[in-house]
């Protein structure tokens, strides 16, 4: 079956991406948007226009919901777009807190309909590599992650600037690196926040956040280190090392978050993997829609999604 996709909002990452990715998935169409501009709504050329986002929730041809809303509207439309009998593919973060990403979950739960995480990176080939070496033991016990995600921002007017929006860097590219640790760490792994700090700027929201932590797993004596540095503020870098007892995984070509349509590899030693260009988002499309058909593809987990979002929590109460 064919996924009739309703889009809430007409984001940059909803035209850019999202809709070529739709359009080039093998089981979606764009069935109708809804935004507060009904011409930025047009220009996705969809086959509908909703004059408001409860109409495209009341209309029974969509079948799953994509929100590309502001961070502080993703519990309110996630919640009302599951009550509605649609299933949710939310962008990151999936919340502003681990409370409201617990309510969301609840909400499909109650309804038993999907919410996925747009943590679009996670169905990049080359990640999913990475997930399959270092749970294969090739570079030996997982001791490290060290990580950075930074660039100088040119918002003015935008919701990333403000606090009671979800505004700021951590809350923005954080869940990037924190979801790198609940992908690799054991499933029962606890975080304990050793370092943090942040810089506030003239609006409130952080404009850099570093955190160093520790991976605890409960039943055993071993721990891993992790770090983080995410920025408004830098030179632009992504940068990610993930190191074992017996090796390192580093990512010398594509960005390491985001490679999107851009050739990539990852150096493990002294060996390198290619990887061509792909469309992550095309992949994560694909794969909600076929879980929807009732297919058991792989989807990165609510018990991931609030992780991430219990250890931001921890980080930004550490940081302040």
């Amino acid at each position: 079956m064919t996924i009739k996709w309703g889009f809430l909002g007409a984001s940059w990452v909803a035209s850019t991406a999202l809709v070529p990715a739709v359009a080039d998935a093998n089981n979606a169409s764009l069935y109708a948007v809804a935004s507060r501009d009904p011409e930025r709504s047009q220009k996705l050329n969809p086959n509908k226009v909703h004059a408001s986002y409860e109409d495209l929730l009341s209309d029974p041809e969509v079948d799953a919901v994509y929100i590309s809303l502001a961070n502080h509207l993703h519990l309110e439309w996630a919640t009302k777009a599951l009550n509605a009998g649609k299933h949710v593919l939310c962008e990151k973060p999936l919340a502003t807190s681990y409370a409201e990403a617990q309510l969301m979950s609840d909400a499909a739960a109650a309804n038993d309909k999907l919410l996925v995480e747009a943590i679009w990176t996670r169905w990049h080939p080359r990640f999913e590599r990475v997930v399959e070496l270092v749970r294969n033991g090739d570079i030996g016990e997982l001791q490290n992650i060290d990580s950075a995600f930074t660039f100088t921002t040119t918002f003015t007017e935008n919701y990333r600037l403000v606090p009671e929006m979800g505004g700021g860097s951590l809350l923005d590219v954080g869940p990037y690196q924190a979801h790198v640790w609940s992908a690799l760490a054991p499933k029962s792994s606890e975080l304990k926040i050793e370092t943090a700090s942040a810089n506030i700027g003239p609006t409130g929201i952080d404009l850099t956040t570093r955190a160093a932590a520790t991976l605890i797993q409960p039943e055993l004596s071993d721990s891993i280190s992790v770090s983080a540095l995410t920025s408004f503020e830098q030179d632009e870098k992504q940068s990610l090392v993930i190191s074992g007892e017996s090796g390192t995984i580093e990512f010398p070509q594509g960005q390491a978050f985001t490679s999107w349509k851009e050739a990539s590899s990852i150096q493990i030693g002294d060996h390198v993997e290619n990887f061509a260009p792909v469309d992550p988002f095309t992949l994560m499309i694909e794969a909600v829609g076929r879980r929807i058909n009732g297919e058991p593809v792989w989807l990165p987990s609510l018990r991931e999604s609030l992780w991430v979002m219990d250890a931001l929590d921890k980080i930004k109460a550490f940081s302040r």
